[in-house]
């Protein structure tokens, strides 16, 4: 994507999670696939309305692509729980400003306890937000593969995975960054 589309996607992203709703439909289709773990289905609700909406974007876009493995779409539809810590929509454009420009500044920011200095907790938050969200979905009792899925849905998949962990992997990552 060129730098141009890029700030297109990024401000339609941005606009989008300002108005963010929730329809009765994509409600169903997260009860199809939390509603039998009640503690996985309030993480889901501890989300903003914003990050629940991504959220079933992810899922949405990896069921268009065919995937039905449950524990994929779970972790889709769990992968930003952390957030919840507290993610205002000023830190996280941000974030994405200071990650193409100045990655180093990042890193220094996020580098700091939880509970770090008010300002600076969301930096911490989204680096840290992956790890942390994977400890909540394992103490909520969903599987040992949706906790690694949730863990690592930042890192960046190998080339050409071979192992049914991998492919999930790199189909999380891509619907991710698609949404």
């Amino acid at each position: 994507m060129n730098s141009t589309a890029r700030v297109r996607y990024r401000a339609a992203q941005f606009f989008s999670a300002l108005f963010a709703t929730i329809s009765d439909d994509d409600l169903s289709l997260v009860d199809d696939i939390l509603g039998h773990n009640p503690a996985a289905l309030n993480l889901f609700r501890r989300m903003s309305t914003s990050d629940r909406r991504h959220a079933i974007a992810v899922a949405k876009t990896l069921l268009a692509a065919g995937h039905t493995d449950r524990q994929l779409l779970q972790a889709a539809l769990l992968h930003d729980v952390a957030k919840s810590l507290g993610q205002p929509i000023v830190h996280r454009v941000l974030v994405v400003l200071l990650d193409k420009c100045c990655p180093a500044l990042l890193k220094r920011l996020a580098n700091a306890p939880l509970d770090c200095a008010r300002w600076r907790r969301p930096f911490v938050v989204s680096e840290r937000h992956p790890q942390i969200g994977a400890a909540w979905a394992k103490e909520a009792g969903c599987a040992p593969s949706v906790v690694q899925l949730i863990a690592r849905h930042q890192q960046k998949p190998v080339a050409h995975p071979v192992s049914t962990a991998a492919k999930l992997h790199a189909a999380l990552y891509a619907a991710d960054n698609e949404n």
